[in-house]
Parts: structure tokens; C-alpha cells; sequence
């Protein structure tokens, strides 16, 4: 049964493209044609979050390309790629119903070959803190497959979500420093109903997990509203966080209150900051973020909304 739209005609399934050569042709024909293209990188097991993406490129571009790769080399040992979601199917009626124009979705062979020995590394200012202490050589994955798409598809601009702060920031240096010519955009992070950052990881939680990861959209509102009350000491805003997470039982990675360009560590914050989280609920690995002074709370600012959140103790503004 053919996918619909949002106005019941059915949906064109998006142009299947296999290979970068496939990618580059197709992106070749529409700038040629004087047309704005807009890629979307994905891991597919696509959810809302990936939607906000697509739609801002659709209102942006007038070709939208979404690629679905389970990239290998962004995965550690020990790591998720063998269970890791993969939905093609749904994925691509999800891209027809959203009018998506193509679809790149290779095979790790057609993406990396036989021979493939190029690596791309970014800056270790950026890849070796945070994420890159707890996945040594991720970045670099992710570094060389966004250069690969990049260079195949040439589009005039790229959709990433904020949830993953850090890897937006190496991907703005790459673009910037390999001079691509691509607009990085950086979507905000899509939460649901509870708070919790989407994600196709969320997948694994079973629903008492599911409550308990709620602990870390909590803890980020605390910080939200101590930001508010003038509270500007990185260590109080960051135990803020952490302590509803040690609470809920999750094993906590990083709180850490970063620069929003260079994502040095900050003892002071200022708006615009950010204040990343990793943590694990049993097997599975939670990422979140939040701009401080920008980004709304994920449970709503108010203090006394926030107090009435387990393990969340109530926030008094300082003078």
C-alpha cells in the first residue's frame, strides 16, 4: 500500500541512490539546473528528531537528499553497530510521506571498498575530550564519513542535531578548514513528551529505564533554572545535573560546561555555553545537551516544577 502525505495523495518514493557516484550524478543534475541542495546525513531508524532535520532542509533547499549508513568506523569495539536499528523500509516510506527528494543508502562496501586506507582527523582539541575519551577514534569516523558525503554530494548546506554538540563542532571545523563551501546548519535538540533527548538508542530502554533516563532532562531543567537565577559557577550548574542522574542510577560518563566554539571546559559560564551529559542506563548510552541562556528547559524552567522531580533537589535564584 503506497505511503501517503500529509493531504492523502500518495507519496513518490524518494530516487534510490547506492553509491557516491550515484550521489554525485544526482547533485550534478540539480545544481546544474540552478537548484539549492540540502543533505541530511543519517544512521537511519529515522524518528522525529531526524524529521525537524529533513523539513528545515525542505523549507531551506529545493532538493533534499537524507543518507541512511550505519557508519562502522564510527562504532568501538564492544560498541552497538550489530544491534544498532535498521529500518530501511519504514525509513524510506517515512522519506516519501515527508516528499523527500532522494535517498543515499550504500553498502559499507560501496562506501569504503576494499582498499579505502584514507582517514580523516580533526583537531584533538575537539575529538580527544568528552566523547572522544569514552570512544577513542569515533570522531574520526564520523570526520571521514562526512568528508566522503561532502565531497560526493557538494550540497550548499548540511543538517545536523544539537543533541550531538560535540560532533557538530568537528564537523563546522572540517567543513570550515577542508573549504567544502558547505553551510553547516545545527538544528535544536527534539524531545519527547518527558524530556528525554529522541534518539534511536532510546530503542533499547525498557519502561523502567525509560523512567529513570528521565533523570537527565531533569537535571539539565535544574541547571536551566539556576542559569536563570544567576547562578554562573560551572561546578554547582554541572552537580545539578549530575546528582537527579546518580539518583535515577545511571552511570554518569561526563557533566562538563563547555565554550560554545571552542569546547574548552569553562570554570564561569556565559550564555550560550553548553552543558553536555553522557551517561549509561544499564547497556545503553544516553547523550544530551543544553545552551544555556538559549535552549528552553527540557521539564520547563520553573523551579518549583523542577523540585517536584525525583531526585531533583528545588532552585532558589541567587542575589
Amino acid at each position: 500500500m503506497p505511503t501517503a502525505t500529509a493531504n492523502g495523495r500518495p507519496a513518490d518514493p524518494p530516487r534510490r541512490l547506492g553509491t557516491p557516484e550515484e550521489l554525485r550524478r544526482w547533485s550534478e543534475r540539480c545544481r546544474a539546473a540552478g537548484l539549492r541542495v540540502g543533505l541530511v546525513p543519517t544512521m537511519g531508524a529515522l524518528h522525529g528528531g531526524h524529521l525537524s532535520l529533513l523539513r528545515r532542509a525542505r523549507a531551506d533547499c529545493d532538493r533534499v537528499v537524507v543518507s541512511i549508513f550505519v557508519n562502522p568506523r564510527q562504532f568501538g569495539p564492544g560498541e552497538d553497530i550489530d544491534r544498532y536499528p535498521r529500518r530501511l523500509d519504514e525509513d524510506l516510506d517515512m522519506l516519501a510521506a515527508e516528499r523527500v527528494d532522494a535517498a543515499f543508502a550504500p553498502t559499507v562496501e560501496a562506501m569504503f571498498g576494499d582498499l579505502n586506507a584514507t582517514t580523516v582527523r580533526v583537531d584533538s582539541a575537539l575529538t580527544t575530550t568528552l566523547e572522544g575519551v569514552y570512544r577513542p577514534g569515533h570522531f574520526d569516523g564520523v570526520a571521514t564519513v562526512v568528508a566522503k558525503l561532502l565531497i560526493a554530494c557538494r550540497p550548499h548546506r548540511a543538517y545536523f542535531g544539537q543533541k550531538d554538540a560535540q560532533q557538530c563542532a568537528v564537523v563546522r571545523r572540517l567543513a570550515r578548514d577542508l573549504d567544502t563551501g558547505v553551510e553547516i546548519a545545527i538544528c535544536p535538540v527534539v524531545r519527547d513528551h518527558d524530556g528525554l533527548a529522541l534518539s534511536s538508542r532510546n530503542a533499547y530502554l525498557d519502561a523502567d529505564q525509560r523512567r529513570r533516563a528521565v533523570a537527565i532532562p531533569a537535571g539539565l531543567s535544574a541547571a536551566a533554572a539556576a542559569f536563570a537565577g544567576r547562578e554562573r559557577r560551572s561546578a554547582i550548574l554541572c552537580e545539578l545535573v549530575r546528582r537527579p542522574m546518580d539518583d535515577a542510577g545511571l552511570t554518569v560518563d561526563y557533566v562538563a560546561a563547555v565554550d560554545e566554539k571552542s569546547f574548552a571546559a569553562v570554570d564561569v559560564v556565559a550564555p550560550g555555553c553548553q552543558i553536555l551529559v553522557a551517561g549509561r542506563m544499564g547497556s545503553t548510552r544516553l547523550i544530551d545537551v543544553i545552551r544555556l541562556g538559549i535552549d528552553p528547559a527540557p521539564l520547563g524552567a520553573a523551579p518549583s516544577r523542577i523540585s517536584q522531580v525525583p531526585g531533583v533537589i528545588a532552585i532558589q535564584g541567587r542575589d
